[in-house]
């Protein structure tokens, strides 16, 4: 539903566009319009039908409360519709009336103007989605030598850089844009199969009419009707799920990252963006909160969409009533979550002194892995881990940094020089193969996107 005060911040303005009920009355109209163009081209209606069956095709025709009203007795929107367009043409050419809507079922028209509007919906996506992924590459590529905390279970594992982690953002967006892509392409398809899927009132013409009207309006033929048949519908479904969910991933690290303890990231700043209520000194998380909260609803719409699939027979009861709202409410989320992270990737502030100050917030004990593999070396890995780990607990019991116990401890630095456990301490040093990984995700993205 479209709300003045929910909508900007929920969903973009041009996806709201898409879903709304003067979009969805015009995409039933524009499949009316080219239905009989391409039955005119075989045949099937006179040529001298089409200039009034066009004309009535006009969205502004219409009163949409009317139909509205009409829609609740007769259970889908094509019913009353058809009717009206019947009528209309009627007005100007009676004749004419009579190859309205012809051989079609309301499914048909329904299905089919959904798809055209799938389509748009996702190139709408897919520009965001580009938009977040350029971002991503630019911020993997500066930042590929950044060092900053891995963290793991919520506290400090061991040194990583910010590239990596854009990087590895980058990955799953880019996994996920190909399986947008996909599903967008899929569900581009033609539905027309009449009331049961022979197409037995196309007068023994049905294929030739099917093949005329997917070309006038560029989708792809089927093998035969899929009126019952969701797989596509739940496919795309789920590659929206997949988008919200990743981009709930990202806004998730990025709003812990922007928490005052840690304040190593932010969204970008703009006026009246972020603030609180009631404390002046809050820079709260948006667009990062708009993801999260689409990828908290989308995964119920999801799993509507599959249940939808099972459908009884040749046409079914109910699943397919499920899917319009639903739909419409995931390409709502998923617009708004993907706008807004868009937004937030491509103005990242970032910290890198903060990130420093946070590799010591430990005092080296992030470090205790390397100097346990270097230690390894010498003395085993078992004795090793046991040697470190009980410097580890001197050090946080003692309230000073880990080099010290290091230094201490003659098991250690029989083996380990103090100089060399200073070079041990360094996150530079200990950053393994991050860089590697940085450079094959960006020859992806070159190779995917360019």
């Amino acid at each position: 539903m479209t709300s003045a005060l929910f909508t900007p911040l929920f969903q973009t303005h041009a996806m709201a566009a898409l879903f709304d009920d003067r979009a969805v009355l015009g995409a039933m109209l524009r499949v009316e319009a080219a239905l009989a163009r391409a039955q005119a081209s075989i045949g099937i209606v006179p040529i001298s039908a089409l200039v009034p069956i066009q004309a009535a095709c006009d969205t502004d025709l219409y009163d949409i409360a009317e139909l509205g009203r009409a829609t609740a007795l007769a259970g889908n929107p094509a019913i009353p519709l058809v009717k009206a367009l019947t009528t209309k043409v009627a007005e100007s050419d009676p004749l004419a009336a009579r190859h309205v809507h012809r051989g079609a079922t309301s499914q048909d028209i329904i299905d089919t103007g959904f798809v055209l509007r799938a389509r748009d919906a996702v190139g709408l996506l897919r520009a965001d989605l580009d938009r977040a992924i350029h971002a991503l590459a630019d911020l993997s590529r500066r930042h590929a030598g950044t060092p900053m905390a891995g963290r793991t279970l919520w506290q400090q594992a061991l040194p990583t850089t910010f590239g990596l982690k854009a990087a590895g953002w980058l990955s799953m967006l880019l996994r996920i844009r190909t399986r947008l892509t996909g599903a967008g392409q899929a569900v581009a398809t033609l539905q027309f199969g009449g009331a049961a899927g022979t197409l037995a009132s196309q007068g023994g013409q049905g294929l030739a009419v099917a093949r005329a009207l997917a070309a006038d309006l560029s989708l792809t033929l089927p093998d035969t009707p899929w009126h019952s048949q969701r797989d596509r519908i739940a496919d795309l479904g789920a590659a929206l799920g997949l988008l919200t969910g990743g981009l709930g991933k990202i806004a998730r690290d990025i709003a812990h990252l922007m928490s005052s303890e840690v304040a190593e990231a932010f969204e970008p700043a703009a006026a009246g963006k972020g603030g609180s209520s009631a404390m002046p000194h809050k820079r709260n998380p948006v667009g990062t909160t708009i993801a999260l909260s689409a990828a908290a609803r989308a995964p119920g719409l999801v799993a509507t969409l599959f249940s939808a699939m099972v459908q009884e027979q040749e046409r079914g009861v109910g699943g397919w009533h499920a899917e319009w709202p639903t739909l419409a409410d995931l390409f709502a989320l998923t617009s708004g979550a993907m706008a807004h992270m868009a937004d937030t990737l491509s103005g990242l502030e970032l910290d890198p002194a903060r990130m420093r100050t946070n590799l010591n917030l430990t005092d080296g004990l992030m470090m205790a892995e390397a100097v346990t593999q270097a230690l390894a070396d010498a003395s085993g890995r078992h004795d090793a881990g046991k040697i470190v780990e009980a410097a580890c607990k001197r050090a946080v019991a003692a309230g000073h940094g880990l080099l010290e116990e290091l230094a201490a401890d003659a098991a250690i630095t029989t083996h380990l020089p103090r100089e060399r456990l200073v070079t041990l301490m360094q996150p530079e040093s200990y950053l393994g193969s991050a860089a590697a990984f940085v450079s094959v995700v960006l020859a992806t993205y070159e190779r995917e996107m360019n």
